[in-house]
């Protein structure tokens, strides 16, 4: 079906996004953005922030010998701000996608290509004619009106996800994610976690930044996520990190991951501090992840050991946030989202080398195509094109707002 290359529904309401597509159910990774950054000869390509990655291999060997290579005074922050991007790209592909609307509000957006596998479940989704809803298709996909309560609707999707098999949505794992047009508004329906990205629902999870003071100086606890995990196996993680399921509230579903992540008891758990959010939109075929993270700090005593409860978690090692950073500038052993949180706490905790002044930001560096930190403080926010050039105009404007102001995360 033809299409209008014109229409902005989504631009209106999403900030940027990453696609690769190939037009069928097979999909290839993403290109690496190039990126001005030294150093890349130990950069491991993976996918974008919301693809399902295979992961890498490599070994705490690696990572120590990389955070500690020599040449590494303060981070680039142009670094910092490609990995931004990486979660970010192409925004352009968005007008390939119809939305998903239930009871006249739309909750996600679905891929052309997908929407016509679900068309032969008549009995579940149905496809009403006309653009009141911006749909650059001339109809949009909704749930049959026959299915009325939230139970219904939980239902039948799931058997229609489940029927899809996992050809076309892998790693299906019984977990379900709420499916509403906002974070505060009741939940329609719920739907399998996996399947989340293929109806481009907006999706939340908690992850926290377990960190360690001594000796005056900072330390993240990084997880290396366990071989045997369906997504992104082996590679570097947060402490704690976690979707947020239907049916439980931030703190809580924080409290419950600290436990079986890494075997943090309750009594420090509720300490956790939340202090923001990041957000990313990121697309891989017919796949678009909207994800909001809620992020935590937690200072956790030098005594502290954790220990994965679980399985998912290889192991841990202590890392000093210098180190931290210049795992995330140089390499792509973390998960793709997982930079933005970090970045996100190094520029509210890092010390003078982790933390560029203006005058060393632009020393020696064309002004017009590098980020101040205001800069990157608001693309991990709301997003950020690859191909947006960074201009004076741009930076003043973002700089005027109050970017330190994110709200209150809900407990």
């Amino acid at each position: 079906m033809a299409y209008n290359h014109h229409c902005h529904h989504l631009s209106q309401k999403l900030s940027f996004s990453a696609f690769h597509p190939n037009g069928n159910s097979s999909f290839t990774l993403p290109p690496r953005i190039p990126s001005s950054c030294p150093y890349r000869r130990f950069a491991v390509s993976v996918s974008s922030g919301g693809g399902e990655a295979a992961g890498v291999r490599f070994t705490w060997d690696d990572v120590s010998r990389v955070s500690n290579s020599p040449g590494y005074h303060s981070p680039d922050l142009q670094c910092f701000f490609d990995k931004v991007k990486l979660c970010n790209q192409k925004s352009e592909s968005q007008n390939e996608f119809m939305p998903f609307v239930v009871e006249n509000a739309i909750v996600g957006y679905v891929h052309n290509r997908f929407a016509d596998k679900l068309r032969k479940f008549e009995n579940v989704f149905v496809f009403p004619n006309g653009s009141s809803y911006g749909s650059c298709f001339e109809c949009h996909v909704t749930l049959n009106p026959i299915l009325q309560t939230p139970e219904d609707r939980t239902a039948a999707v799931d058997v229609v996800v489940r029927s899809l098999g996992e050809e076309l949505i892998p790693g299906i794992r019984s977990e379900l994610f709420p499916v509403t047009p906002s974070f505060d508004t009741p939940a329609f329906f719920s739907l399998e976690r996996a399947a989340a990205p293929y109806f481009g629902i907006k999706a939340y999870g908690v992850h926290m930044n377990g960190y360690v003071e001594k000796s005056g100086q900072k330390f993240l606890w990084v997880g290396k996520r366990s071989d045997n995990k369906v997504t992104y196996p082996g590679m570097l993680d947060h402490l704690v990190a976690g979707g947020l399921p239907h049916g439980i509230s931030c703190g809580e579903n924080l409290v419950k991951e600290c436990k079986e992540e890494a075997g943090i008891p309750r009594s420090l758990s509720i300490q956790a501090t939340p202090v923001g959010a990041v957000s990313y939109s990121d697309i891989d075929g017919y796949r678009f992840k909207r994800d909001v993270l809620f992020c935590y700090d937690l200072k956790l005593p030098e005594s502290f050991i954790p220990s994965n409860e679980d399985g998912e978690v290889e192991s841990f090692r202590l890392v000093s946030i210098s180190e931290v950073a210049n795992i995330v500038m140089r390499t792509s052993y973390f998960k793709a989202n997982c930079n933005l949180v970090i970045i996100d706490f190094l520029i509210r905790h890092g010390p003078k080398s982790c933390l560029i002044t203006s005058s060393q930001f632009f020393l020696g560096l064309p002004l017009p195509l590098l980020p101040p930190i205001t800069v990157i403080l608001s693309h991990l926010r709301t997003g950020a094109s690859a191909s947006r050039r960074l201009t004076w105009p741009n930076y003043f404007n973002l700089a005027s707002r109050n970017l330190s102001s994110t709200g209150a995360i809900p407990t």
